[in-house]
C-alpha cells in the first residue's frame, strides 16, 4: 500500500493515530476547569485533580491505591480500592480548596459499576461537587459485599485459593472485606489527610 502524499494530506497527531488521546474530548474537558482524572494500571488506581495550563496540566491533588496501606488497606485494585482512593483524593482536594470538578475517564468506555465510578463516589463522599448521572453506583460493590459473597460461595472449593490468592497473600480474609472497607474509610476520614 502506497503512502499518501501531497500538499493536502495532513498526518494526524501521533497520540491520535495510536488511539491515546481524543483531542476533541480533551479540549472540552480542559475548558471545563478542574478535572478529576481517574486512571487504572494493572496493579493500582490513581486519582488526580488537575487543571489545564498551556505548558501542561498542573496536578493540584493526587492519591494512589498504594497510599491506602497507611490506613490499613492491603489490596491494590478492586472496586472498594477505587472507592477509598477516590475518597482520599477528594479529601486532599477539599483541603486545597477544590470544591468543584468534572470527571475525566480518558479513553475508557464508561459503564455502570466501573472502577472509575467507584472513585467518583469516593470523591463525592469527600464533599467535592462533580456532575454525574444517577444509578452509577452500587453500594454492595463499593463496600466489597459482592467479593465477600463470592468468597463464601467458593470456600472449600479448589478454585478458592486461585481466585483469592492476592487477598490471602496479603493476609486478608476475603469474606471480611466489607468490614475492612468501613475501618479504612473511618481512618481516612478521621485522619483528615
Amino acid at each position: 500500500m502506497a503512502k499518501a502524499t501531497g500538499a493536502t494530506y495532513d498526518v494526524p497527531f501521533k497520540r491520535r493515530r495510536k488511539g491515546l488521546t481524543n483531542y476533541r474530548k480533551r479540549l472540552a474537558l480542559a475548558s471545563a476547569g478542574v478535572r478529576m482524572v481517574v486512571r487504572k494500571s494493572l496493579k493500582h488506581v490513581r486519582v488526580q485533580f488537575a487543571e489545564f495550563e498551556e505548558k501542561g496540566d498542573s496536578v493540584l491533588a493526587t492519591a494512589t491505591s498504594e497510599e491506602l496501606g497507611e490506613y490499613g488497606w492491603k489490596m491494590n485494585k478492586n472496586t472498594p480500592t477505587a472507592y477509598l482512593t477516590g475518597l482520599l483524593a477528594g479529601l486532599k482536594a477539599k483541603k486545597k480548596g477544590i470544591g468543584k470538578a468534572v470527571l475525566d475517564v480518558g479513553l475508557h468506555t464508561p459503564s455502570k459499576g466501573a472502577l472509575v465510578f467507584a472513585a467518583l463516589k469516593g470523591a463525592l463522599d469527600a464533599g467535592v461537587d462533580i456532575p454525574h448521572g444517577e444509578n452509577l453506583f452500587d453500594e454492595e460493590r463499593l463496600n466489597g459485599a459482592h467479593i465477600a459473597a463470592y468468597a463464601s460461595q467458593l470456600k472449600g472449593k479448589p478454585e478458592y485459593e486461585k481466585k483469592f490468592s492476592a487477598c490471602l497473600k496479603a493476609g486478608v480474609d476475603p469474606e471480611k472485606i466489607p468490614s475492612l472497607v468501613e475501618e479504612a474509610k473511618k481512618k481516612i476520614v478521621s485522619k483528615g489527610v
